[in-house]
């Protein structure tokens, strides 16, 4: 379980990024962060990975709370930017990335292969990430984060600039870790995917504008659209 406890964080030049904002995802729950550019959304992202440190109130993961070391091999993390080796193959990316999860021997290396194929990778597994294209690095950090079949996962807009056939072979997957009793927290820009989420948590300018089931989010909508939502959350109207 994710639990964010009245949470603050702000900046020398923007003083209120988040604000005050609690949130808790549960066990075998996918929880879709959405709201516009600036919104505070990878600042949350980054608050419950422990990169940040809240200026006020807690984040608990687990009943640990973080910052914590030990939670680092439960976790599974995308961020919008790619944090890939270029100078080695895909593969090898993996490989270091498995080994640093303790992931060992002849299952690091199955484990690697199984990861290149979910994200269509696999027929460049051998090319340095230097020739990746920008689509392939971001298949390639979501396949890190696949990885060790982590606990709970914090993904910053993981399937932008994927087509769709394949995001739908990796929202299978997300799915997949839900029923096996993960915690996710996705955040996209890309309106369809809220309704292949449990919840919706709309944040505007810092804060928790609405958490509720997408499906119950959709009836406060004039036409049931994801779009809706999206300017919802803009305007701070719900």
């Amino acid at each position: 379980m994710i639990e964010v406890r009245n949470v603050s964080k702000g900046f020398p030049k923007n003083p209120g990024v988040i604000k005050n904002l609690t949130l808790t995802v549960g066990a075998g729950e996918i929880v879709c962060l959405l709201g516009p550019s600036g919104a505070g959304k990878t600042t949350l992202i980054r608050l419950i990975t422990g990169a940040l440190k809240a200026d006020g109130g807690e984040i608990v993961i687990n009943g640990i709370k973080v910052p914590s070391m030990k939670l680092y091999a439960q976790m599974g993390f995308m961020p919008q930017s790619d944090a890939l080796y270029p100078d080695v193959t895909g593969l090898d990316n993996l490989l270091f990335f498995g080994g640093l999860y303790g992931i060992k021997g002849k299952a690091l290396y199955e484990k690697s292969l199984e990861a290149l194929e979910l994200v269509d990778l696999a027929p460049d597994q051998n090319k340095l990430v230097s020739n990746y294209s920008g689509g392939m690095k971001k298949r390639l950090s979501l396949a890190a984060a696949l990885l060790h079949k982590p606990s709970f996962m914090l993904l910053d807009e993981p399937t932008v600039g994927i087509d769709p056939i394949l995001r739908r072979t990796i929202w299978d997957r997300f799915h997949k870790l839900r029923d096996e009793g993960a915690a996710l927290i996705v955040s996209t820009h890309v309106m369809d995917e809220a309704a292949k989420c449990d919840r919706t948590a709309l944040i505007y300018n810092g804060a928790l504008v609405a958490d509720d089931t997408t499906e119950n989010l959709l009836k406060r909508t004039e036409h049931g659209n994801i779009e809706e939502l999206f300017f919802m959350a803009k305007g701070a109207e719900l």
